[in-house]
C-alpha cells in the first residue's frame, strides 16, 4: 500500500521549479561551481611539453590512461591543475573510516555526535594533503622520466607539487560547498561531470572506428544494446528494497489511547550506493597512473609489474577489483549507511519491534543477519556491473575506455539528485498547503462574529 507521502511525491509537479526560489538557487549555485571545476581541468600545469603530452596519451588512451583521464574529466590528458581529481580525498576517506573502525579513540570521537564529526573531517583534509603530496610528487618523476616536461629539475617538481595539492583542496572545497549550499552530493556530482564530458569525444571515436572498419557494425549495435541493459539493470537493482515487517503496540498518552499500527523498514539491496566501485577505482589509480606516465623506463621492476598486471581487462586487475568492490560494499554498509545496532536502537526507543524478535539486542542481530544476506546480492550486483564492460571492452579491442563503473556513476548519482530535487519541492508544497492554510484560517478569523451581549 502506497503511502500518502509516497503519493504526493509521485504527483510533484516539477512545474513548480520556477516557484521554488530556494532550490532554483541551489541548482544555480551547482551549475555555476561544476563549470569552474570544467575551466579548471583547462588549465594546464606549468613546464609540460603539450605534444609530447598528446601524442603520449593517444597511445594510452586505450588503456589505464582511458580510466585515469575518464575519471579526471580529461584534467590527467591535458594535465591540468585537477589532474590528480578528487582521488586522494576519497583515499584519505577511506584510509580515516578503516581507522574509525578499528582505533577506539576514533571511534569514541565518531559518537560525539557533530563536534567529532568535525575533528574526523579534519583529519581526513590532513590525509588528503599528504596523500595529494605523495602523488603529485610521484607524477612529476614520471613526467620526467617520460620526457613529457620542458625543463626538467627541483624546480619543475617543485611547482608541478604545488599546482597539483592546491588543485585537489579545491576541488575537495568545491565538493563540500556543493553538498552544504547546492544540490546533490558535491563529490559525486564533480566525479559524474568528468565522466560525462568525457563522453561525447568517446561516442565520436568510437562511431569513426566503426567507419573506417576497425569496429563491425554487429559490435557497435552489440556495445548499445549492452549499455542499454546495464542502465536498465542498474535503475531496477536500486530500487530494489528487502522490507522488514514493524510492529507498533497500543500506548496511552494522558486520556487518550493510541491504536498500534504497523510500517515497514526498507533495506536497499545495494545500500552503499556507488561508494564501493569508487573506493575501488581510485585505489587502482594511484599505482598504475604512476606506472602508465613513467612509461616502464626508469621506474623499475615493481612499476613496470604493475603496468603490465593491471591494466584493464587483465585477471589480477579484474580479481582486486571484484574483491574491493565487495569488501567496501559490507564495510561501508555495516560502518556508515546501515548500522543494525542503531536502527535496533531507534526502534526500541520508538516501542518499535520485529514481530517475534524481541527488542534491543535480538533485533540487532536479526537485521545484521538480513542485511548480510541482502548484501550478497548487493555486492555480487556491483561487481557484475563494473567487471562486464570490462571484460567486453577488452575482448572486442573497444578503442576508448569504457567501464561500468562509469555507467553506474552516471545512474545511481543521476538517480539521487533528482530524488533530492524531487524532495525540495515536494517541500516547497508543502510549505505552500500550510500558507494557504494560514490565511485562510486567518480569513475565516476576521468573518467570525463575536457573542451577542445578553
Amino acid at each position: 500500500m502506497v503511502s500518502a507521502a509516497e503519493q504526493m511525491a509521485a504527483n510533484t509537479s516539477w512545474s513548480a521549479l520556477g516557484k521554488a526560489t530556494d532550490l532554483r538557487n541551489r541548482i544555480l549555485f551547482t551549475l555555476g561551481l561544476l563549470i569552474v571545476y570544467r575551466l579548471g581541468t583547462f588549465i594546464p600545469v606549468p613546464g609540460i611539453d603539450g605534444q609530447a603530452l598528446r601524442e603520449f596519451m593517444e597511445q594510452a588512451g586505450q588503456g589505464i590512461g582511458g580510466m585515469v583521464s575518464m575519471f579526471t574529466g580529461g584534467a590527467l590528458g591535458r594535465m591540468g591543475i585537477f589532474a590528480l581529481g578528487i582521488m586522494p580525498y576519497i583515499s584519505a576517506s577511506i584510509i580515516v573510516q578503516l581507522l574509525t573502525s578499528m582505533v577506539p579513540a576514533l571511534e569514541q570521537l565518531k559518537k560525539e555526535g557533530e563536534q567529532g564529526r568535525k575533528k574526523i573531517n579534519q583529519y581526513t583534509r590532513f590525509g588528503t594533503v599528504a596523500l595529494a603530496t605523495v602523488q603529485s610528487y610521484g607524477l612529476a618523476v614520471s613526467l620526467e622520466s617520460g620526457d613529457l616536461a620542458t625543463d626538467p629539475g627541483l624546480f619543475f617538481r617543485m611547482s608541478t607539487m604545488i599546482t597539483l595539492v592546491g588543485g585537489t583542496m579545491f576541488l575537495m572545497w568545491l565538493g563540500e560547498q556543493i553538498t552544504a549550499r547546492g544540490i546533490g552530493n558535491g563529490i559525486s556530482l564533480i566525479i559524474f561531470v568528468g565522466i560525462i564530458a568525457e563522453v561525447p569525444a568517446a561516442l565520436a571515436q568510437f562511431f569513426a572506428s566503426g567507419r573506417s572498419g576497425a569496429i563491425s557494425p554487429a559490435v557497435i549495435v552489440g556495445v548499445i544494446v549492452m549499455v542499454i541493459a546495464v542502465i536498465t539493470f542498474v535503475v531496477f537493482m536500486e530500487r530494489a528494497l528487502r522490507k522488514i515487517h514493524i510492529q507498533y503496540p497500543r500506548r496511552q498518552a494522558g486520556m487518550k489511547v493510541y491504536e498500534g499500527g504497523s510500517s515497514h523498514l526498507p533495506v536497499k539491496v545495494n545500500p552503499a550506493g556507488v561508494i564501493p566501485a569508487i573506493f575501488a577505482s581510485s585505489l587502482l589509480l594511484l599505482p598504475v597512473t604512476i606506472s602508465t606516465f613513467s612509461s616502464g623506463a626508469t621506474s623499475g621492476p615493481v612499476m613496470s609489474w604493475l603496468l603490465a598486471n593491471f591494466g584493464p581487462g587483465q585477471p589480477l586487475y579484474l580479481l582486486f577489483f571484484a574483491t574491493m568492490i565487495v569488501f567496501f560494499a559490507y564495510f561501508y554498509t555495516f560502518n556508515v549507511s546501515f548500522k543494525p545496532d542503531d536502527v535496533a536502537d531507534n526502534l526500541k526507543k520508538q516501542n518499535g519491534f520485529v514481530p517475534g524478535i524481541r527488542p534491543g539486542k535480538k533485533t540487532a542481530e536479526y537485521l545484521e543477519y538480513v542485511v548480510n544476506r541482502v548484501l550478497v546480492l548487493g555486492s555480487a550486483y556491483l561487481a557484475a556491473v563494473c567487471l562486464l564492460p570490462e571484460i567486453l571492452r577488452n575482448q572486442f579491442a573497444i578503442p576508448f575506455y569504457f567501464g561500468g563503473t562509469s555507467v553506474l556513476i552516471i545512474v545511481s548519482v543521476t538517480m539521487d539528485t533528482i530524488q533530492q530535487v524531487q524532495s525540495h519541492l515536494l517541500a516547497h508544497q508543502y510549505e505552500g498547503l500550510i500558507e494557504k492554510s494560514q490565511l485562510r484560517g486567518k480569513g475565516k478569523k476576521r468573518g467570525r462574529k463575536g457573542p451577542a451581549r445578553r
